[in-house]
């Protein structure tokens, strides 16, 4: 199986042609428009270990999510970042080369830091193999981390290892009608207490938190914060994680609004850019659905001590990431020279000019 791939990357290699790696793609809308003829890695798939007491599964990269989260639901645990799906094809490598992450994050860790090793083939068709399936596996540069976020430009991920965590004993889900200012005061109290918090969310006047836990903890913490319990909370939350709601689906009817994420300081006050966001992350993540252009949201997210970038609409000419500092933009160049030396994987995908 891992032949094929090999030959093709091998032979794109040789004849300098770039190539636009894909698994479900759920996520196709992330990122640069890249170039290239797309190698599919759905063939890639299968769980190849799961050990429910070492909290550790090793699958390859088009293995469904979907099958993934059935399988640790049997045995009582999750993947803790909660990845987002964006759609049912989503796979493990799309998931681990976007490294996005869904609601829990700011309280139980992001996609990297359940990384425990990865299998690749980098650019010019050699299989390498980082980190490995025990959690302590230190030695040497984290390189299988790298990989998170690389959006595929880096190498072409095959197999990936990744901790695991038992589901919590109890969830339940609190709101609380608030202002945007007042309820961004209250996600940074919360969130220096000792709360089992485990998501948070503001929009549209409303605020909702997410305990998750012992029993006795979520119980406890229930009867401190009051609000009124939602009912169906798991929906609102999948539906939050992959923006499945009107809110994140304005483009198809007014394509010149553009979906921006907006980084920042979790203490950061109302921003002040219009009426059509939604909060995440205790503060830390500001979604806006806006014509604003993209100098004025970047600029707002630097002053706040953050970055801004473009999740879905058309990319302004520097791209949809911020632009990088020279040192960074240097050190990402050597970085992609020393995987993927003729620039055959997802060209332009990352930044336009690699």
């Amino acid at each position: 199986m891992l032949d094929g791939y090999i030959e093709r990357i091998r032979a794109a290699y040789a004849d300098n042609t770039p190539l636009a790696l894909q698994g479900g793609g759920s996520k196709s809308f992330y990122g640069n428009a890249g170039a290239g003829e797309i190698l599919d890695t759905r063939d890639l798939a299968g769980v190849v270990d799961y050990q429910p007491k070492e909290l550790v599964l090793t699958a390859r990269a088009g293995t469904p999510l979907a099958d993934i989260e059935a399988l640790l639901a049997e045995q009582g645990q999750m993947l803790a970042f909660e990845p987002p799906h964006f759609g049912q094809p989503a796979t493990l490598g799309g998931c681990i080369a976007t490294g996005l992450s869904g609601p829990r994050r700011p309280y139980a860790g992001a996609a990297r830091d359940f990384v425990l090793g990865v299998r690749i083939i980098d650019g010019t068709g050699q299989p390498l193999r980082f980190g490995g399936q025990v959690i302590k596996n230190v030695a040497g540069y984290d390189v299988s981390r790298l990989m998170v976020g690389a959006l595929g430009t880096l190498g072409l991920i095959t197999e990936v290892s990744l901790k695991v965590l038992p589901k919590p004993a109890a969830e339940t889900t609190l709101q609380f009608e608030l202002g945007e200012a007042a309820a961004i005061g209250k996600m940074n109290q919360w969130a220096g207490q000792p709360l089992p918090l485990s998501a948070t969310s503001w929009h549209a006047g409303l605020l909702t938190v997410r305990l998750s836990g012992a029993a006795s903890a979520v119980k406890a913490a229930q009867a401190r914060l009051g609000g009124e319990t939602l009912q169906d909370a798991a929906a609102f939350w999948q539906r939050l994680r992959d923006q499945a709601t009107p809110f994140f689906d304005k483009r198809p009817l007014h394509p010149e609004v553009h979906e921006w994420r907006l980084a920042v300081k979790p203490t950061t006050p109302p921003l002040n850019l219009g009426d059509a966001q939604w909060i995440e992350w205790g503060g830390a993540v500001r979604w806006l659905a806006t014509d604003l252009p993209a100098a004025t949201l970047r600029e707002a997210a630097k002053t706040a001590g953050g970055h801004a970038t473009l999740f879905r609409g058309s990319a302004p000419a520097d791209g949809v990431f911020t632009p990088l500092p020279t040192a960074m933009l240097t050190l990402h160049r050597a970085l992609k020279q020393r995987f993927d030396p003729k620039g055959i994987f997802n060209r332009g995908r990352l930044y336009p000019d690699f």
